[in-house]
């Protein structure tokens, strides 16, 4: 009962466009056809270890109405609603605070909402054995994947020594976040290297300590008078004060800076789905090596592409090679997918130019 888990499900999801939307964000999305949202087989896949009630939500205003929808079962005082986007810095240290006032000795796993893991007993295996690690001392330990390709869009951790008496649990040595491709080559060859999964363990004093010393302009931010968290009053404190956090990431603020960081190398099945390439390699290929994502498609000439559409149109196309096709609602995109870091950019151009109904 002392082991608590935080979903941050408040992103956007831009490099999802146009199926991610700002009032529908990917978290919320079947990617896949199975019937259930990333966010519902990320609450699924920890509620064998965390215990129901122990499921705290953190997330915009905006997506209250979408939690209650797909998440039924989760209480209302346990989704936790940020009134401005600030990352997750903010966002972990707010939820770290409130489950702190519940229970001083809490545990607690923080997972992202719309990452896909398939080998879901080795992700039951590594989160006891990181409850573990973290009760008993002062750490704080992060998730390694073994990476497979000089992917520029993660952030990399490099191990350092091992930690006598655990598999596979070694102290961090550094972080780079987003190298570019020469050093995400070089890491690679290293085999020194792991991605930065964005799945942390911790204890709420651990983590509350090190924002007090790391990062004390949000700590203090989030220093409530006795009694605020967990009570009415609660909504109002964060209203006023969550707006003024800076909006950073845990692993700008805290993880690259703290003495007492740990990696726990794992084999999960693994994917952010951060991206359509991400998307595009987790799913099944065809001879030609396209991929349909729930639609129907008569493809002539084509190679390494994935296409997707939302409506039940049929698409036909010929001579497309390592491209994007996306239909969704009124957005149509026919992007190569070595350029899709280029489409959160693109999202914001369209809003500047045609406004918040594409987008």
């Amino acid at each position: 009962m002392n082991r608590y888990c935080v979903i941050m499900c408040g992103g956007v999801g831009s490099r999802f466009w146009p199926f991610s939307r700002t009032d529908r964000p990917k978290q919320f999305l079947d990617f896949f056809g199975t019937g259930r949202s990333l966010l519902q087989l990320t609450v699924e896949r920890i509620s064998s270890i965390v215990p129901p009630e122990n499921i705290v939500l953190v997330t915009n205003r905006l997506y209250e109405p979408l939690i209650r929808e797909q998440l039924p079962e989760i209480r209302q005082e346990n989704i936790l609603l940020e009134p401005a986007r600030r990352n997750t810095a903010p966002c972990i240290c707010w939820a770290a605070n409130h489950i702190a006032a519940l229970n001083p000795d809490a545990a607690i796993v923080t997972l992202p909402s719309d990452h896909l893991v398939l080998k879901e007993r080795e992700f039951e295996a590594a989160i006891l054995e990181g409850f573990d690690f973290v009760e008993k001392d002062d750490r704080l330990l992060t998730l390694g994947i073994n990476p497979t390709n000089p992917n520029t869009g993660y952030g990399y951790i490099q191990q350092g020594t091992k930690v006598k008496g655990w598999q596979g649990i070694r102290k961090v040595k550094s972080f780079t976040e987003k190298p570019n491709r020469e050093m995400a080559e070089l890491f690679l060859k290293s085999g020194e290297f792991f991605w930065n999964s964005g799945m942390f363990l911790w204890s709420a004093k651990s983590i509350l300590k090190a924002f007090d010393k790391y990062a004390p302009n949000i700590g203090n931010l989030f220093h409530a008078p006795d009694g605020i968290y967990g009570s009415a009053e609660e909504a109002a404190f964060i209203e006023k004060n969550f707006p003024n956090a800076q909006g950073i990431s845990i692993d700008y603020a805290i993880m690259e800076k703290a003495d007492n960081v740990y990696v726990k190398t794992v084999d999960l099945g693994w994917s952010d789905l951060g991206t359509w390439h991400a998307l595009y390699e987790a799913s099944p290929h065809n001879s030609d090596g396209n991929v349909t994502q729930n639609c129907k498609v008569l493809p002539t000439d084509c190679q390494g592409s994935i296409f997707a559409t939302s409506s039940d149109k049929v698409i036909v196309v010929k001579g497309l090679k390592d491209y994007i096709v996306a239909d969704s609602e009124n957005a149509l995109l026919i992007y190569p997918l070595e350029e899709e870091q280029k489409i959160r950019q693109i999202v914001n151009e369209i809003k500047s130019r045609f406004g918040d109904n594409f987008v």
